[in-house]
């Protein structure tokens, strides 16, 4: 019987429980970690994968790319795909800090509400990402290829307008930089706003309703943060295109379980397909938005 073996690389010191957990349901029998790859070693371990088995055997081995940061994320996914030989091939999945798929469940899930309530998605909205980590720098380049005009919210004075705009500029998309430090920064941020990502750091509250109340036609408000209090203020924790009352009228709200639910179908999902795709699977985070697209559209 074959054996399904998936690499974890990862440039840090820890290997994500998550990511493991959500491999092992996935049906891999070998999940091994090594901690400490940077870019320049990936095509040798890659090359070590590809060359142990022959190449109709591609559903057997995965290689998965994790760590926190999405530049070196970016950087060692490019080079997996470049070490791969004429027909030795093997799938490759891309998630730091699970940023991927949660940034892809999240938009998934907001273009479903926009859908459903306003009858468009994106394009031509305005979005504010609030929270500038990886999921949030996934979130506003997400939301700016389709079509939205995108503000990233600058939450922290540690957080740096080069390393967003360096990523932007990976995907050829235009996302404004706007400082949201203090209240009066936010509600100025939340001008004209359609859209609201709350992608911040777990356990804080970021939006109170009084700076929700100050924008006149809010559509949808999505808030990340599992752990109490949450990150935007009015939102439940299992919120699903639930309608929630503010000044302005209503806005559909998508708490944290309705996003994290998608992740995992998505994770899941994309470890299997590595086991199953007709071809070997290079996984980036537009791939995993497209999943997460698959997975809403079904459902009720």
């Amino acid at each position: 019987m074959a054996q399904k073996m998936l690499y974890i690389l990862n440039p840090g010191d820890n290997i994500s429980p998550f990511d493991v957990t959500m491999a092992a349901d996935a049906g891999f029998n070998h999940i091994i970690p090594f901690p400490h790859v940077q870019p320049e070693n990936v095509k040798a371990m890659v090359q070590d994968a590809i060359f142990s088995r022959p190449p109709k055997r591609f559903n057997d081995t995965g290689i998965f790319i994790g760590g926190r940061d999405v530049h070196l994320a970016a950087d060692m996914f490019l080079n997996a795909k470049k070490a791969m030989v004429g027909p030795f091939e093997v799938g490759v999945f891309a998630d730091p800090n699970g940023a991927y798929t949660t940034s892809a469940s999240v938009l998934a899930l907001v273009t479903k509400a926009l859908e459903e309530k306003h009858g468009g998605g994106l394009k031509g909205r305005t979005v504010a990402v609030f929270g500038t980590g990886p999921v949030g720098l996934c979130t506003a380049v997400l939301a700016a290829k389709e079509g939205a005009k995108t503000r990233l919210c600058k939450l922290t004075s540690e957080d740096d307008e080069s390393v967003a705009s360096r990523f932007c500029a990976r995907y050829d998309v235009d996302v404004s930089w706007v400082s949201a430090l203090t209240q009066d920064e936010k509600v100025t941020a939340l001008k004209n706003v359609d859209v609201v990502i709350c992608v911040a750091k777990a356990g804080i509250r970021i939006l109170e309703m009084e700076e929700l109340n100050t924008i006149e036609n809010l559509l949808v408000v999505a808030d990340t943060n599992a752990v109490p209090p949450s990150g935007v203020a009015g939102l439940g924790m299992d919120d699903l295109n639930t309608q929630i009352e503010y000044t302005g009228g209503t806005f559909s709200g998508i708490g944290p379980l309705a996003i994290g639910n998608i992740k995992s179908k998505t994770e899941i999902g994309l470890f299997k397909y590595i086991q199953t795709s007709k071809k070997a699977a290079f996984i980036d985070f537009p791939e995993a938005y497209d999943f997460a697209v698959s997975l809403v559209k079904e459902m009720k």
